[in-house]
């Protein structure tokens, strides 16, 4: 939606003004803009950062439908979205049981001790001796528990150190992640 340059001088100048109210003044400008009671919790901060979007969503309009759905999703926490894709020439590396293992992602695959590889969790199985997602051994998703396994690696991924065997993801596959 096209903005003139006077409507984004007084959507401005609108948000001056309710930065410099008090918390008083705010709270009534809550209850007669929202028509509801404020939070008691909420700083003048707060209150004035939220009544000046709601402010700027009225001018210039809310969220698209699109960006509605993907937040009410997060919020009940369901997938985001599609996994994140791996770009070839990424390198992983994990360090388990006090081997250090770097598999490189290459067009269609991993590779991992010179040897194509069609999936992570096939890498880590090999690694590890058990099942295990191959996206969470090497942190690029968190588990849903926090427990250790037997071999006392951290089940939520990896990222960080484990308290025992010292087990690391490397910068690079935590920038990944992000």
């Amino acid at each position: 939606m096209a903005c003139r340059s006077s409507d984004h001088e007084a959507i401005e100048a609108e948000i001056d003004r309710v930065r410099s109210l008090g918390l008083d003044e705010l709270r009534t400008l809550w209850r007669t803009t929202l028509r509801s009671c404020p939070p008691p919790a909420l700083t003048k901060d707060l209150m004035s950062r939220f009544l000046c979007r709601h402010i700027q969503e009225q001018v210039l309009g809310g969220l698209d439908r699109e960006t509605a759905k993907l937040l009410d999703r997060l919020a009940r926490g369901d997938n985001a979205g599609p996994p994140r894709r791996l770009k070839p020439g990424t390198v992983l590396v994990r360090e388990y049981q006090g081997e250090r293992h770097t598999v490189t992602v290459v067009a269609g695959g991993y590779l991992w001790r010179g040897a194509r590889y069609a999936s992570l969790s096939t890498i880590a199985r090999a690694i590890t001796g058990t099942a295990w997602s191959g996206p969470r051994f090497f942190g690029l998703r968190a588990g849903a528990d926090r427990r250790e396994d037997s071999e006392g690696e951290q089940a939520h991924g990896g990222l960080g150190r484990s308290r025992r065997r010292g087990g690391s993801v490397s910068p690079l596959a935590a920038k990944v992640q992000r």
